[in-house]
């Protein structure tokens, strides 16, 4: 733990303004199941991971995870893009999003999936809930297939980045090295880039001054609840 952005805030007004206050009523908890590690797998490595983005005080992380999942598809593909969080916070509330009070990373792919998504340059982000200006755009997906439980989000990270939710309530002061101290009242939606023996290690939206680069390592297992809610990725 350390000093950063979020020292000056009550856990209380961290909580109530950088997090999700939306959770999944249909999440379980998940027994801690594992699957073999045969290898260690680093997205961040292999060019497959957009560059950390900052939400702002807006509960719009979920806007972000699904944001992250898309820009690595893309990159994988050999595409270079910036998506517009901004789109998806205006206007995606018919998939149940609420903007900057919250949604979930699935139900923007959703929205994705049937109106295609623009970008950050033709839809800048600014961190507050807006009217929606433009509905979709020529950034389109297929399909959002979701894993559940430690041994299905284990597997699939070893295909691409995939959107997770976790509980962060704890993870304001968070400077290095592999956190476990955290409960599962998940609260905050962020991108799984990589996995070892030891770790999981995530891309956070809180900008690149915030932890390890804008990183943070998860200890292995269902630290935080990452394995308890749906974990989508695209194709």
């Amino acid at each position: 733990m350390g000093v950063n952005q979020f020292t000056a805030f009550t856990d209380a007004e961290f909580m109530n303004i950088y997090l999700n206050p939306r959770e999944n009523p249909n999440k379980e908890n998940v027994d801690i199941i594992l699957a073999p590690i045969n290898a260690d797998i680093d997205w961040t490595t292999k060019g497959q991971v957009s560059p950390v983005k900052n939400q702002g005080s807006c509960g719009s992380c979920w806007a972000f995870s699904a944001v992250g999942v898309l820009e690595s598809y893309a990159l994988s593909k050999g595409q270079t893009v910036n998506l517009s969080e901004q789109q998806l916070v205006d206007c995606s509330s018919k998939y149940g999003n609420e903007g900057c009070n919250g949604g979930f990373n699935y139900q923007g792919l959703a929205y994705v999936k049937d109106n295609g998504i623009t970008t950050t340059s033709a839809y800048p982000y600014t961190g507050k809930t807006q009217t929606c200006k433009t509905q979709g755009g020529s950034f389109k997906i297929t399909s959002v297939p979701t894993a559940k439980g430690c041994t299905n989000v284990q597997t699939a990270i070893q295909t691409r980045p995939i959107g997770v939710s976790a509980d962060a309530t704890n993870w304001s002061r968070y400077s290095s090295g592999v956190f476990n101290n955290c409960g599962r009242n998940l609260n905050h939606d962020i991108l799984l880039v990589g996995l070892t023996s030891t770790f999981y290690k995530i891309k956070n939206s809180w900008g690149s001054t915030w932890g390890e680069q804008g990183y943070i390592r998860l200890a292995l297992g269902n630290t935080c609840g990452i394995c308890d809610d749906l974990s989508p990725w695209v194709q």
